[in-house]
């Protein structure tokens, strides 16, 4: 019996979108990073360890994946940091904060990195505006001979968002202090159960319905979307499949049968808020992260500070999934600080909670004399 497109994606794609994984199909499997071999790469003005460094750094996580850094070297361990206008998200992101926080992400594991390898940073900021490309200069400066710090090294590159498999229990109060190094004054912590984590949750839902029913939001994640191993392959950014947490038999569908015009279908967008609502159906509580202002200077220290809470996340087994679409869209975007009574400015809003297994990075990042200028 032949099987139509329709009935197959409302038997199994449809059903394990967002949902619990089928079993994975044998050969089937997608893309992940650990698929891809790392070739040792040789760059004009860059050495070997200027190049591991922004290997590592890399591993940053940005908004679709987009990856909006760019680097123009000066003379050997001095880099330029730039914003890639190319990789911008206009649709969501107008201004360029996400932007800005995920070159601060950048930024700290290109700090921590090198400190693995015996430098310290000197860092200049350049940028005045969200909108110049040029952001930070950065000095490399050899303080030690020391080994590589592995423990360091892995954690970089053992970080992932994960999105399901989340335990309905309160992340504790010494883990929570744990992972944000005691910073109590720009992260805030939100039982599910609670009426402020009601009110992230449902914010969430209506928010994330928003966008998937705003057109230009959903084209614009429609362009940053990898359906198929061809395409992750040849881009090496962007959200794939795996990346996405459809295995499986759903995976299998999408990876060879879905397309763009897939994604701006009214089922693919309904299926997108039913996938949200089942996410806030079970999780440890909500994870605000502030800051005084929104200046460059003040972005880029947010960006450092998440991903530094990021990198020791895994230390207790506590998952992380960004989901910021409450301060992407109007109608929530300045009325979420008031109703949770901070004075200050909400730059992350993150969904966390335990996880019982940790699953491995999957996510694809461009090589380095991808995002080199010369």
């Amino acid at each position: 019996m032949q099987v139509s497109r329709r009935d197959f994606l409302r038997s199994a794609g449809a059903v394990a979108f967002f949902g619990g994984s089928l079993p994975l199909l044998s050969g089937c499997a997608g893309l992940r990073r650990k698929d891809i071999e790392q070739k040792d790469v040789a760059l004009t003005g860059l050495k070997k360890d200027e190049i591991h460094i922004l290997e590592l750094a890399s591993l940053a996580p940005s908004g679709h994946n987009t990856q909006p850094w760019g680097i123009r070297p000066i003379e050997p361990y001095t880099w330029i940091i730039m914003s890639d206008e190319q990789r911008w998200l206009p649709a969501v992101d107008p201004d360029q904060r996400e932007t800005l926080l995920s070159i601060g992400a950048f930024l700290e594991n290109l700090v921590v990195a090198a400190g693995c390898y015996g430098y310290d940073v000197d860092l200049k900021l350049l940028a005045k505006t969200s909108k110049e490309k040029d952001i930070a200069e950065v000095t490399l400066k050899r303080i030690s001979s020391q080994r590589l710090d592995t423990d360091s090294v892995e954690r970089i590159k053992r970080r992932r968002v994960v999105r399901k498999g989340y335990l309905s229990k309160d992340i504790n109060a010494n883990d929570f202090n744990y992972i944000t190094n005691n910073a109590s004054d720009r992260f805030y912590y939100f039982s599910p159960l609670s009426k402020l984590g009601r009110y992230l949750s449902e914010g969430t839902i209506e928010a994330n319905r928003a966008q998937a029913f705003r057109d230009a939001a959903q084209e614009e994640l429609a362009d940053w979307i990898r359906w198929s191993r061809d395409d992750s392959m040849r881009l090496r950014d962007g959200l794939t499949p795996e990346g996405m947490e459809i295995t499986g038999l759903a995976g299998f569908y999408v990876r060879n049968f879905y397309r763009r015009e897939d994604v701006l279908k009214k089922a693919f967008r309904e299926t997108t808020v039913k996938g949200v609502m089942e996410q806030v159906g079970r999780h440890g509580g909500w994870l605000v992260i502030s800051s005084d202002d929104s200046s460059v200077a003040g972005l880029l220290e947010t960006g450092r500070l998440f991903q530094r809470m990021f990198l020791r996340s895994r230390d207790k087994m506590i998952a992380i999934h960004p989901m910021t679409q409450m301060l992407e869209e109007e109608q929530w975007r300045h009325a979420a600080a008031k109703a949770l009574g901070l004075s200050n400015q909400i730059q992350f809003i993150l969904r966390i909670g335990y996880l019982e297994s940790y699953p491995d990075p999957v996510s694809l990042r461009r090589p380095v004399n991808w995002f080199v200028r010369s």
